[in-house]
């Protein structure tokens, strides 16, 4: 990439205020021909709506934005697509229940004789495809290919209806490895034809492997635009949050549990088709994590703890009591709480308020013939909203219109309102910034050293480790080793992964 090269696309001044909340404040930014250049911030900072405005989803309230040097205003998406900026969501807007070759050329199908040309559709969308690396069977639904596959398609077509500047806003937030290096080739390929690339991860080895630049932005302000080569993890990380986080990032020394007391035992609990039996003992105050590759079984695990998935074989006991735990209903009424791993689909109710959500599940418990009165509803989420941090105008804030973090921050809320003893969390901190990251850590400490017991499930192994007292790794739907003390490593992990043996 030419490091004197001109702006693609550049953004001056750039105001964007909603009420109560200026979103964007004086921000300027520029996007040259053939670099990949991350915009990264907290959950908040300004990031989304930045990319509305250039997409014209968003009318700024003041500033310019200039195409090659000429000022554009685009009215919507689609004025901003016929200028030349595409724009690829984490989640793939196309159409699963259409080919891949209609997915391609909607809008523009080729014809003959009034009829779409079905043929020459599939060779054109042939030729797309093959200049990404990619041949598969473009006459196969969409929806029937993987979901790094459904991203680059999704990326192909961007490309050919604008194809100057490209938006990838978590892109890799669903794929394994092997799928990150396939898309990352695919943006490799794109940078050396010139293409502008506008690149939002919350993974930061991506960030740093992938980016020419890095623009940080915090609380809707420009914090800096530097080189990706001249910074460090700990600087950026600092650059984003406004603190260091040394302190946070400390090492964590797990529990002396010996003398523990067992809380809750699991013995043989499995479920045919979804997780081989198991056996698992909690204890008070500790955090036990949970890893493995995807589909390995981990959420099946947590889903058969919460009665989400009533277990085929084995026994529940609370001390020397028997659990039933047949249902969540059931599992609430033990004193358990689980914060799934899908916040939007399985945890938020977006069009109720963020007063509504926290109090939902203690509403539960109690019974709708007993309301909880409306000033006690206000007192709970008030007094979390500013334990958590979680930031909103106000308990009265839909919750789907908080950022991700904050959702996250107020499914925590919803269930910490009801004192659990045990609290099982799936993925907390996926898909959230760095800052909202390590407040969900620290509360995660906090509440083991109140005498709380946690199951923690994350594929970020660093962070597993760094909160864990034990680790359960999971392998093919199986339990396959329980680490401690000094073998509760990241490398002992992925050992035990491959390996599937016993630690």
């Amino acid at each position: 990439m030419p490091v004197d090269a001109s702006p693609i696309l550049s953004a001056r001044g750039l105001n964007k205020g909603f009420p109560g909340t200026k979103a964007l404040t004086d921000i300027d930014f520029d996007l040259r021909p053939g670099e990949v250049h991350a915009l990264l911030g907290e959950n908040g900072a300004g990031k989304s709506t930045l990319v509305k405005c250039l997409t014209g989803a968003m009318r700024r309230d003041s500033g310019t934005i200039l195409l090659h040097g000429q000022p554009i205003s685009p009215a919507s998406t689609l004025e901003a697509q016929a200028l030349g900026i595409g724009t690829v969501y984490q989640e793939v807007n196309l159409l699963a229940n259409l080919t891949v070759a209609e997915n391609l050329t909607l809008g523009r199908q080729p014809r003959r004789f009034g009829l779409v040309d079905r043929r020459a559709m599939k060779a054109e969308a042939e030729a797309m495809l093959a200049g990404y690396g990619l041949a598969i069977n473009v006459n196969r639904d969409l929806g029937s290919y993987s979901v790094a596959v459904q991203q680059i398609v999704a990326i192909a077509r961007a490309v050919a209806l604008s194809g100057k500047v490209l938006i990838l806003d978590e892109p890799t937030a669903s794929l394994d490895a092997r799928e990150v290096e396939l898309l990352f080739g695919v943006v490799e390929r794109l940078r050396a034809k010139g293409l502008g690339i506008i690149f939002i991860s919350h993974f930061l080895d991506q960030v740093f492997r992938i980016s020419d630049r890095l623009t940080v932005l915090r609380n809707g302000r420009l914090i800096a635009t530097t080189e990706a080569a001249e910074v460090d993890r700990h600087r950026l990380i600092a650059m984003m949050l406004g603190r260091d986080l040394a302190a946070q990032e400390a090492a964590h020394a797990p529990a002396q549990l010996n003398d523990a007391p067992g809380m809750l035992s699991f013995r043989g609990c499995g479920r045919r088709g979804a997780v081989e039996p198991f056996d698992l003992e909690v204890r008070q105050g500790e955090v036990i994590g949970m890893a493995g590759l995807l589909g390995s079984g981990r959420t099946e695990s947590a889903e058969l703890l919460f009665g989400l998935s009533p277990r085929d074989t084995g026994e529940a006991r609370d001390g020397d009591r028997p659990l039933s735990l047949a249902s969540p209903r059931e599992a609430i009424a033990a004193g358990f709480g689980f914060a799934p791993e899908d916040r939007k689909t399985d945890g938020i109710i977006a069009d109720l308020s963020v007063r509504e959500n926290i109090v939902l599940a203690l509403q539960a418990r109690r019974g709708w013939a007993k309301p909880i009165p409306r000033a006690e509803q206000t007192r709970l989420a008030t007094d979390y909203i500013r334990q958590l941090d979680i930031r909103t105008p106000g308990p009265e804030k839909p919750v789907g219109l908080l950022s991700g973090g904050n959702q996250q921050k107020v499914i925590l809320a919803r269930w910490l309102a009801m004192n659990p003893r045990f609290l099982i969390l799936d993925e907390p901190t996926r898909g959230i910034d760095v800052g909202a990251h390590a407040e969900i850590l620290r509360l995660i400490r906090r509440l083991v050293a109140e005498g709380m017991s946690l199951l923690v499930i994350s594929s970020e192994l660093e962070e597993l480790v760094a909160v864990s007292d034990r680790m359960i790794v999971l392998r093919d739907r199986r339990h396959v080793a329980e680490l401690a003390g000094g073998g509760l490593t990241a490398d002992r992990i992925v050992d035990a992964i491959a390996a599937g043996d016993a630690a």
